[in-house]
This record gives C-alpha cells, sequence and structure tokens, in this order.
C-alpha cells in the first residue's frame, strides 16, 4: 500500500511506485474514476488509446485483411495514392 499526503492547495505528489505502474511521466495527466463509490487512478494516455483499441476491434476482419501484413500494404499503397496528390 502507498500513501500520498495532500498539500493545503489539494495537490497530491503520486509515490514513483504509482507512477511507474501507471508508466507515468513528468506532464502527463490522469483520468480518475469513480465506480461503486471507489477512486481509481488511470494513465489518460494509455486510456484512450485503450478505447480506440477496442472501439476498432474486428474492423480489419470485417474489411476483408486476413493478416496483418494484408493491411499494412493496403495503407502503404493509399499512401502512395496521397502522395501524388
Amino acid at each position: 500500500m502507498d500513501v500520498a499526503k495532500i498539500s493545503s492547495k489539494g495537490q497530491i505528489t503520486i509515490p514513483i511506485s504509482v507512477r511507474n505502474k501507471l508508466k507515468l511521466k513528468t506532464g502527463d495527466k490522469i483520468v480518475i474514476l469513480e465506480e461503486n463509490g471507489r477512486f481509481y487512478l488511470e494513465n489518460s494516455a494509455l486510456l484512450a488509446f485503450k478505447h480506440v483499441e477496442n472501439a476498432f476491434a474486428g474492423e480489419a476482419e470485417k474489411a476483408g485483411f486476413e493478416t496483418e501484413e494484408e493491411m499494412q500494404n493496403y495503407m502503404k499503397e493509399i499512401q502512395k495514392e496521397v502522395r501524388r496528390y
């Protein structure tokens, strides 16, 4: 268990062990989530990435791509077309 003290300005210092586990570095933002009366800290960038990843889950298969290589080759073709304009 880690403990953080609240300053007179309402600021806390997140212990290094927690920052490491959340992969936080100077300047990063955190999200404070509340669930059933409990509060959780999340790295906002990693949380956003998780949401995007979940939103796109299965979309490659729906588009007809069977492998990651097929999708990457398709993206390279699109890049070539865009560069021509």
